[in-house]
């Protein structure tokens, strides 16, 4: 079995696809040099790995949309009201059925339960595809990710030698 091909979920606030997938009408920016700076904050960034932190120059975001697309696929989060670009997830496929995932919101959208949403739209969109097992990595100090996938069934699993990272996994 391969990867699947269509990674398009709708849930009741936003859009989700490849971030190349996007028609004009769908997300009202199209240059993703600029969505990554947006969305890539140093609040953003703050709990991810250390090489991700930081400022965004147009050279470090080019560099990083590289990266991402030899490495991973890179689905953008669009705010369906707006047509605002509002995150990304990045999946990383270690089988065609076992996926590790991680995600990120613009700041704009935190507390007010996009996270969980966009999630909980990834998690029936695993179900479809026959997706076996979804692993995400969390930061000890991101609570509110942990609770977003606490929320979406997903248990801990383990956590990393020097402790600030912890892994948790959803099996479907």
């Amino acid at each position: 079995m391969e990867a699947p091909e269509n990674f398009r979920f709708i849930t009741s606030r936003l859009l989700v696809d490849e971030w190349r997938s996007f028609s004009e009408q769908e997300c009202s920016e199209q240059d993703l040099v600029a969505i990554v700076k947006s969305i890539l904050t140093p609040d953003v960034t703050q709990s991810l790995p250390p090489q991700w932190q930081g400022e965004y120059s147009t050279e470090r975001a080019q560099s990083w949309i590289d990266e991402q697309n030899a490495e991973s696929v890179v689905l953008l989060v669009v705010e369906s009201a707006t047509v605002k670009p509002a995150g990304f997830v990045i999946l990383y496929f270690e089988s065609s059925v076992d996926l590790r995932l991680g995600y990120m919101l613009h700041k704009s959208y935190w507390g007010h339960g996009v996270a969980s949403e966009l999630i909980k739209g990834l998690v029936q969109w695993c179900r479809v595809s026959k997706i076996s097992s979804v692993t995400g990595g969390v930061s000890r100090d991101n609570p509110g990710s942990r609770r977003v996938l606490e929320k979406n069934g997903f248990v801990l699993v383990s956590e990393t030698a020097n402790g600030e990272e912890e892994l948790f996994t959803l099996r479907l």
